[in-house]
């Protein structure tokens, strides 16, 4: 559809101990709400517990994977790149995991809160937030839930936790038990909340016998649990022995293995350590002669899972698998692709990431501007009270947040300083190497550095699929100044399906009108003008500068949908528009990328920082629609009839010029 969209240190749970004895928008967002359209996919407001049922009940098999926060800002950064990646995969949930001594409540990148919360505002996946009684008071645990609630985080993991020091120590005010953690999220929160505890196959190693871990086990559970994940093992049947034992005592909730695939010796030493667990002897029969041989441990522990899990699948008496990753990712989409439940379905619920917070469940319209910016239009619209739904409104849309922020982590490029001038240019001669920049990302060519251009301040990932149909007229329109950073092809009733351009539940059929947004120069834009003008009422168009110099022949200001789909037993659904007033917001932010993203990388007053400042303050940002979808989009020849207008002498193009 764009650019550049892609179509999506700590301890973990199975470390843990648990011994169990700006301006709203939210008036004139409501009024842009015209009709009420039904939700595409029930899992977006369905609570997680929910799913689970419907899942069981259809017999679909799931699963869900754990991380823990990084320890520094740059493993925070990457740590989200991983939760894009790994979602397309198709997880029912991640958890992340609570590390009291790493500051986990506060609003650090790098806090168990703030992971949580990105992965669910930004990466729309739903999320559980581990949350421990060590060291902690009634208090503070009641302040940390209200905080998580606020951020949209709807799943706790009640455990105990680890110790700080080598033997537990009572908190004054506080909780000592997963259960009494548990009691309190249903006293203080009501059902808000689903929580999570945990479950050990061999016996918790401080419960004086497996027989009173399980009773443990069931009094959470009956003081409120929805479902139990467990601590990992290395023999199916450990599994199936304690999930039989866990039934015949009345434990009735799901109860999900947790998995550990083997990824390395060390790794695996710690966790056995942590975890107080036997390594079964056949296991480091294998594993001691190759412990020095990283990939061979890896390629042994993928096998030795995808046989555990199969075992456990074919069992029928599990219906999904909880991975803890290390927040590695190679070994669990490994096990996952062999066992066919790692399934990237080119087909979305919508044409944009869905936020996974729950006052956003019935968004289901977006400005397109934002479309390879996705986190930074949830920041700036994150204080709505009310999402638009059905249609955008008018003029009066919602006002957008100030977008100040560009070093929040999960808004920053994911790619070093070092990496973006290689790809952009260490040093910058004039317009044109710009220009050179633009062709290279869509081109998927070298620069003349010999380094691809895998991004750019607009687009953070290689150009999507859907782009690739108009890489050819891309191509050529960059080459000559027309810096393209977003654009769709005109699409009249594919079916929704479509592994390219398809979204929404199978059996609809998608529309789309043709889009281009770029930034080019004043002369270019003098010409465009008058091209346009034999055009209308065909193409829309809307052209500003940084200084705010609007020039559009939107009818009234209102939005334009470009595109919507048709489905089965609902009514027509318009997922993106061309909105001129919130098209404005988006024009502070376009400009303000060439300045915090690609100039900042330069030294003041240097020649590479003059040319993109020159850029920024001179260019204008258009954006066209074509609105005859069904006919071959005229949007290339409305720009070729532009370059041939500039081809006559500039004497003949004095009038009209709108430069400052």
């Amino acid at each position: 559809m764009v650019n550049q969209v892609q179509r999506g240190d700590g301890n973990c749970q199975s470390c843990k101990s648990d011994s169990s004895g700006s301006n709203s928008g939210g008036e004139s967002s409501k009024e842009s709400s015209r009709c009420s359209t039904p939700v595409l996919d029930a899992d977006r407001s369905d609570r997680l517990r929910d799913k689970m049922r419907r899942r069981m009940e259809s017999g679909d098999r799931w699963f869900s994977l754990e991380f823990f926060p990084p320890r520094t800002a740059s493993g925070a950064v990457n740590l989200i790149s991983r939760f894009d990646r790994m979602g397309s995969g198709g997880p029912l949930f991640i958890d992340i995991t609570w590390h009291p001594a790493g500051d986990p409540g506060s609003d650090k990148e790098t806090s168990s809160m703030m992971i949580a919360s990105t992965a669910v505002n930004y990466c729309g996946l739903e999320s559980i937030l581990h949350l421990t009684c060590c060291n902690q008071t009634k208090e503070k645990i009641t302040d940390y839930l209200t905080k998580a609630k606020r951020l949209g985080l709807k799943n706790i993991m009640a455990l105990r936790g680890d110790p700080l020091g080598e033997d537990w120590e009572e908190e004054e005010e506080g909780f000592n038990y997963a259960v009494d953690l548990v009691k309190h999220i249903r006293s203080e929160f009501d059902d808000y909340f689903d929580i999570c505890v945990a479950g050990y196959p061999t016996g918790h190693p401080e419960a004086e016998s497996y027989e009173d871990d399980l009773r443990h086990l069931k009094e959470k559970v009956d003081a409120g649990a929805d479902f139990v994940i467990t601590q990992l093992f290395f023999r199916a049947d450990t599994f199936l022995k304690f999930l039989e034992d866990c039934r015949a005592i009345g434990i009735t909730c799901p109860i999900l293995p947790g998995i550990f695939p083997i990824q390395g010796y060390q790794s695996l030493r710690q966790l056995v350590k942590l975890s107080k667990l036997e390594v079964p002897e056949d296991i480091t029969k294998v594993i001691e002669p190759i412990k020095d041989n990283d990939a061979a441990i890896r390629n042994y522990g993928i096998q030795q899972a995808v046989e555990m899990c199969r075992v456990l699948l074919e069992s029928g008496k599990v219906p999904g698998l909880h991975f803890y990753t290390l927040n590695r990712e190679v070994a669990t989409m490994e096990v996952l692709r062999q066992l066919g439940l790692w399934i990237e379905d080119p087909r979305r619920p919508l044409p944009w990431a869905v936020s996974a917070h729950p006052k956003r469940k019935v968004e289901d319209v977006r400005p397109i501007f934002w479309a390879s910016r996705p986190k930074s239009y949830i920041y700036r619209t994150q204080d709505w009270d009310e999402f638009p739904n059905g249609r955008w409104g008018n003029s009066s849309s919602p006002a957008f947040g100030e977008l100040n922020d560009y070093y929040l982590f999960y808004l920053k490029s994911k790619s070093s300083k070092d990496a973006l001038l290689q790809m952009w240019g260490e040093e910058l001669m004039s317009e044109e190497s710009v220009n050179e920049i633009f062709t290279c990302y869509i081109t998927a060519q070298p620069n003349r550095r010999g380094h691809k251009v895998l991004c750019l301040p607009w687009n953070d990932e290689p150009l999507a699929s859907e782009t690739n149909l108009l890489k050819d007229e891309l191509e050529k329109v960059n080459r000559r100044g027309v810096l393209t950073i977003n654009s769709q092809p005109n699409i009249n009733g594919k079916p929704s399906t479509d592994p390219i351009v398809g979204w929404g539940p199978a059996g609809g059929y998608v529309f789309q009108k043709a889009y281009l947004e770029f930034f080019t120069s004043s002369e270019n834009v003098t010409a465009l003008l008058k091209v346009l003008k034999k055009y209308e009422p065909r193409v829309n168009y809307h052209i500003v500068n940084v200084h705010g110099r609007n020039l559009t022949n939107a009818p009234d200001m209102q939005p334009n949908a470009v595109t919507w789909g048709i489905f089965p037993g609902r009514e027509i659904v318009q997922p993106t528009v061309v909105d001129p007033v919130s098209f404005m917001s988006w024009k502070d932010e376009a400009f303000a990328l060439w300045i915090e993203q690609w100039a900042k990388l330069y030294e003041d007053e240097s020649p590479s920082r003059m040319i993109i400042k020159y850029i920024h303050d001179n260019y204008f940002l258009v954006n066209l629609v074509d609105n005859d979808f069904p006919l071959e989009n005229c949007l290339w020849q409305v720009i070729d009839d532009m370059f041939e207008l500039l081809d006559v002498p500039p004497e003949l193009l004095n009038d009209g010029a709108v430069s400052e």
